[in-house]
């Protein structure tokens, strides 16, 4: 049974709970309660279907200046740069000797032909994709290759540096504003370019997604590195336009199609 002391402290305890919890939600001195919800950061939402990735257009920019040692490339989208055409990057002779060796036609094989490359190419690619957005995690669903990507925003970091590669690597990220930054590292070595230039298993990519003022655009900065492949940094710029109401499609790769295109350029 309470004591009428143990009950006054109680409810002393209680009251202070109280007043500790109003204060905590309560605007600082001389800012509003329309100016305190203002400065509480909202996050933008990315969830939907997004058509097929492009370049920029010209009245889209990005105001954020590209870091030193960096070269922009021109192939978000459809365009590929051509056979020998690196964009600007600076490969390293044993790379490069490598790039030069390759041949389209050698990638037309039952093989070969059904063989997804990483998300460092993936992503700026023509092709649409569905964003699932939670709290602490963020699921790309890509319809290239039917491949997905798992961002985790819990504040974890990445495995060691031996865990396991894959094509669409380990993504932590985290808001900078309205900025979702994504860090991705243990990616498979794949192409870069789609023209014979590979990039190996120490690649470093780096991506910032912002809505358009008017939430109908996503737009994105991807940022690489890879010491063993190249001597500076790549980027691109991709966006992708909002479509409510869409869905992604079974890629379903069948590799017999090459069979056909072999036969034909017979």
């Amino acid at each position: 049974m309470t004591t009428p002391a143990g009950l006054r402290t109680f409810v002393v305890l209680v009251a202070a709970g109280a007043v500790a919890l109003v204060i905590a939600h309560a605007p600082v001195a001389g800012q509003s309660r329309g100016t305190a919800a203002a400065a509480r950061t909202v996050r933008p939402d990315l969830a939907g279907y997004w058509a097929a990735g492009r370049p920029f257009r010209a009245a889209e920019k990005d105001t954020a200046p590209l870091p030193a040692n960096t070269v922009l490339l021109t192939d978000a989208g459809a365009p590929e740069l051509a056979s020998g055409n690196f964009g600007g990057l600076k490969v390293k002779p044993a790379a490069l000797a490598a790039a030069m060796k390759w041949k389209a036609a050698d990638e037309m094989t039952l093989a070969k032909a059904c063989q997804p490359p990483s998300v460092v190419y993936t992503m700026q690619g023509p092709f649409p994709m569905e964003i699932d957005q939670a709290t602490e995690l963020i699921v790309i669903r890509l319809e290239y290759y039917d491949l997905f990507r798992v961002i985790y925003l819990d504040g974890r970091g990445h495995p060691p540096a031996e865990a396991p590669h894959s094509k669409m690597g380990h993504s932590i990220g985290r808001w900078d504003g309205s900025t979702l930054v994504v860090d991705t590292t243990h990616i498979a070595a794949s192409t870069i370019l789609n023209n014979g230039l590979d990039h190996g298993e120490n690649i470093h990519l780096v991506e910032r997604f912002w809505l358009s003022a008017d939430g109908k655009t996503l737009m994105a900065r991807q940022e690489f590195e890879d010491p063993d492949v190249i001597e500076n940094r790549g980027a691109r710029l991709v966006a992708w336009d909002r479509q409510p109401g869409e869905h992604i499609y079974p890629y379903e790769c069948d590799p017999t199609f090459v069979l056909n295109y072999n036969s034909s350029r017979k």
